[in-house]
């Protein structure tokens, strides 16, 4: 991006400005989700627990997010066919973290070729029908709230990629009557959106507040490589920090990695929990990941329900303390480095309360479940 191009899309707040739309939220709050639904199974449980807090959480709008794991291919196919040689020092640290992936494929006579990464635009159409699908077994029509995002990644000239998706962040910004009533964004995918939104009207930057979960905590010297929803897209990574918007910054490692859901769990508080529980649980058995990555049996197995700290942070931010930090920028490596003489701050999470937010989740999913059995024909409208 050149430099004329990033002055265009940079929105400076003063400090007392920015912190001020940086305090923590408290009451109803107004809500875009932009997800890469269809990507695994947190996204589902994310969009059910914001739609059925409708008391505290207004979602004007649910975005497709473009995903892929295609990138990853070419560490798959290199780490299969090294997979009896003995280590030496030239194996990349992209092969090492895929090797466990490249011999359970292989124990299951699985081609690197045969699995399905799909391509971004794929992605996002998938996460568009998931968003419907999710909003249907909650009894919600989609019209007006389910929007396509970028079928593409942000090209290296830095334009935008237009979509309606984007086009309706702009909107719900601009609704925003002051400073002091914010949209939020819930990202919880790659930022495409969200920084084509920004580069299409810059003047969103003092009227939104983006929280995204992704990457480590800004302490870590580490590269972010292995964190998807910062790898897809690095230059709408990059311009998420660099744009001047007020962000809340959730570290995926190993802050949201402790948010890990057990089938006992699934099976106790979520099952039999109206048509949303059931299709929760089916998706905790099918796991598209599991196929993607060879896993097998679910015996002693976890995972963990990484964009519920999102929905967690704008219900209730004492379930995910914050502190305000200094902004970094993210360098050719994808590691964070420091900005000189930068006063710019954010939101960073250093920890959860994983069983409070558990049993906020399970809690609410009993109450619609129970809400339906009493309602005529055993549906409910549960528009806020």
């Amino acid at each position: 991006m050149t430099a004329e191009r990033e002055a265009a899309h940079v929105h400076r707040l003063d400090p007392p400005e920015l912190e001020r739309m940086l305090r923590e939220p408290s009451g109803r709050v107004r809500v875009v989700i932009d997800t890469d639904a269809a990507n695994e199974i947190d996204d589902q449980f994310a969009l059910a627990w914001a739609l059925l807090s409708p008391e505290r959480i207004s979602v004007e709008a649910i975005v497709a997010e473009p995903f892929s794991f295609a990138h990853l291919r070419p560490a798959l196919v290199e780490a299969t066919r090294t997979l009896d040689d003995e280590p030496d020092d030239d194996r990349t640290a992209a092969i090492d973290d895929v090797a466990g992936w490249a011999r359970r494929l292989r124990a299951q006579g699985i081609r690197p070729d045969d699995v399905d990464l799909v391509e971004p635009g794929v992605g996002m159409e998938r996460s568009y029908d998931e968003i419907v699908r999710v909003m249907d077994l909650l009894g919600l029509p989609p019209d007006g709230r389910a929007f396509r995002g970028a079928p593409a990644y942000l090209p290296e000239s830095g334009e935008p990629v237009d979509s309606p998706g984007a086009r309706r962040i702009v909107e719900c910004a601009m609704a925003a009557s002051t400073s002091d009533d914010p949209l939020y964004v819930l990202a919880i995918g790659c930022v495409t959106n969200v920084a084509s939104a920004i580069l299409i009207e810059p003047r969103i930057a003092g009227r939104i507040v983006v929280v995204w979960t992704s990457g480590y905590p800004t302490s870590v010297s580490r590269s972010n490589r292995s964190s998807l929803n910062l790898v897809q897209d690095p230059a709408a990574s990059r311009l998420l920090f660099d744009s001047g918007v007020p962000l809340v910054y959730l570290p995926g490692y190993h802050v949201g990695a402790q948010l890990r859901l057990s089938l006992p769990e699934m099976e106790t508080y979520v099952r039999g929990r109206g048509r949303i529980g059931d299709y929760l649980h089916e998706l905790y058995l099918n796991n598209p990941i599991h196929a993607q990555r060879g896993i097998g049996d679910l015996f002693g197995r976890s995972w963990v329900i990484w964009d519920l700290i999102n929905v967690a942070w704008v219900l209730e931010p004492s379930w995910v303390p914050t502190d305000l930090v200094p902004v970094p920028r993210l360098d050719d490596d994808l590691r964070w480095t420091p900005r000189p003489g930068s006063t710019r701050v954010m939101r960073e999470a250093h920890g959860v309360d994983r069983d409070a937010i558990f049993r906020d989740v399970y809690r609410r999913l009993e109450q619609h479940e129970a809400a339906m059995r009493t309602a005529p024909g055993g549906m409910i409208d549960a528009r806020d």
